[in-house]
């Protein structure tokens, strides 16, 4: 998949330049950065843009701005995150494809276990989170809401609480990723993805642990290819 620059916003390039400029100078969670002016001399990029990039991590948990303290890398709600904070890069297809591996183990193990430990009131839970997303698919904000309580109610369901955590970091790295490629909105049809949920769903009900595995997987897989499908029409619309 080609990521050259063409087809790219100048927020979106400014923000992963100020990701490396962290990352590169071993920044953590409380640290403070130049100020806007001074980062913009840094990269070397205009100020209008470097505002704009700052606003967008400011939105998505990586930087914090402090009305006349200055902006400084935020600290994560998840103190165990810290590292996975500060290596992951939003905007790097590559980090992208790890992500969508490791939701892959995680969130398949998940479903594996709700459908082997999940009790009467979960099941209940998932489903109707899962019925709800497919009411929710033309609207993106519902449906991430919909999307977000079915993926935490068969994390809930494995009972096991790192993979709990897991998937909520996971998610919010996807959302970063979301937010810096789509402007927050969510690529592939919502409609398809709800209709996977439901089949998740019935799977973990039926407490089949290998369906609902499976099932998992190729939700994530579906999701992935959308993904990759957005970014090639981006390339497509560029300007050449």
């Amino acid at each position: 998949m080609n990521d050259g620059p063409s087809y790219r916003p100048g927020y979106e390039v400014v923000a992963e330049q100020l990701l490396a400029y962290i990352a590169e100078h071993d920044l953590r969670p409380g640290d403070r950065l130049p100020t806007e002016k001074g980062l913009a001399e840094i990269l070397g990029t205009g100020r209008s843009v470097t505002r704009e990039a700052i606003k967008v991590l400011a939105a998505v948990g990586r930087l914090a701005v402090r009305k006349g303290a200055g902006i400084y890398v935020s600290v994560p709600s998840n103190a165990d995150a810290d590292n996975q904070v500060g290596y992951f890069q939003p905007t790097d297809l590559a980090h992208v494809a790890m992500l969508f591996d490791h939701r892959r183990l995680i969130e398949a193990e998940a479903a594996r276990l709700a459908a082997t430990l999940a009790r009467p009131a979960q099941v209940r839970t998932i489903r109707a989170a899962a019925e709800a997303s497919v009411q929710a698919h033309q609207d993106h904000a519902a449906f991430r809401e919909q999307d977000r309580l079915f993926h935490d109610a068969v994390a809930e369901a494995s009972a096991n609480v790192f993979l709990q955590a897991a998937v909520t970091s996971l998610r919010d790295f996807k959302e970063q990723s979301d937010r810096l490629l789509f402007a927050g909105g969510l690529p592939g049809s919502l409609e398809v993805a709800a209709q996977q949920h439901v089949h998740i769903a019935e799977a973990i009900g039926a407490g089949d642990a290998d369906k609902a595995g499976t099932a998992m997987i190729q939700h994530i897989d579906t999701t992935q290819s959308q993904f990759e499908q957005r970014i090639r029409d981006r390339l497509k619309a560029a300007p050449q």
